[in-house]
């Protein structure tokens, strides 16, 4: 009898040793720079599915059904919002079939609500090119934005799973130490180059602009969102020569064939980045995502 207790006291302790401590939470992120900040603060409480990659543009995907399966099974989706995703994100919800991840439930998070939002429009027109009236998108690009998407990502996190409160919270103030020294020297970096003239290919660096006060004087894009065309290429290059423009700021997924141009007839260099994580092979973070930018504006620069 004693040996039959035994060897049931030892498989139910083998069960107990077999099964995980506790069920980790399934997040959906819809670009992999939230995926990089929500992996940063969850760690092993969570599995992490980032839609959209680094080296694609964030407003064109294709809305594929594996996608739909994984909001399905998803705890938590994040979202940038301010219509990036506009075109894609709402029919992957629907056809999700998970109420929990909707707009409105706590499985829903709009990473925009967190940030003070620039390039508001009263009254949005098409014929302005692909303008977002709510703000621009592209926010995550200026650091203490990421700091204030850490933040919202861990109280969701914890609402969520009150049981991962404590380690959440420990590992955001791990990221904001972080945070916090890397700011510093990035705006040491950025500092002689306050108030300097430079271009931009999209209206993806207005918030890291204005974050280090840069002066974006042109922009390669005649509207946002629509092709270079030759005359406005003539127009551009004849700003950055008038201005003494020497950095040219363009996303790694666009082509780079009129910014070349430009900086062919002027002294401007391009500085071709990744504008999210995971958009070059060796931007694996949110930190290493600000330092390429920073380190491909002030090369070019002092070049």
């Amino acid at each position: 009898m004693n040996n039959v207790k035994n060897r049931a006291l030892v498989i139910a302790f083998g069960i107990l040793l077999a099964a995980p401590a506790f069920a980790k939470l399934n997040v959906v992120t819809t670009t992999q720079d939230l995926g990089a900040i929500t992996k940063a603060i969850g760690r092993d409480h969570i599995e992490v599915a980032s839609l959209c990659k680094g080296y694609q543009d964030p407003h064109f995907i294709d809305a594929k059904p594996s996608y739909m399966l994984a909001i399905n099974k998803a705890d938590l989706v994040e979202a940038i919002g301010l219509d990036l995703e506009i075109g894609w994100l709402p029919p992957l919800l629907t056809g999700a079939r998970n109420p929990r991840v909707l707009p409105g439930n706590p499985g829903f998070l709009d990473a925009s609500t967190l940030i003070q939002p620039l390039d508001v429009v009263a009254n949005a027109d098409r014929s302005a090119g692909d303008v977002h009236p709510r703000g621009n998108p592209h926010y995550w690009l200026d650091p203490e934005n990421g700091r204030a998407i850490a933040r919202g990502i861990a109280q969701r996190l914890a609402e969520l799973d009150p049981g991962g409160a404590a380690t959440y919270a420990a590992n955001l103030k791990t990221f904001e130490s972080i945070l916090d020294a890397r700011e510093i020297e990035w705006a040491t970096a950025m500092a002689p180059l306050a108030g300097k003239p430079i271009v931009a290919f999209h209206k993806s660096w207005t918030y890291f602009a204005n974050r280090y006060q840069l002066d974006v004087v042109a922009f390669v894009e005649p509207k946002p969102g629509s092709q270079p065309t030759a005359q406005h290429t003539v127009d551009v290059i004849q700003i950055v020569r008038a201005k003494n423009v020497k950095v040219i700021l363009m996303e790694n997924f666009y082509d780079r064939r009129s910014p070349d141009q430009i900086a062919s007839h002027s002294d401007a260099k391009v500085v071709f980045v990744p504008n999210s994580v995971n958009g070059d092979e060796k931007v694996k973070t949110y930190f290493d995502l600000i330092d390429a930018v920073v380190a491909g504006i002030t090369t070019a620069a002092w070049k």
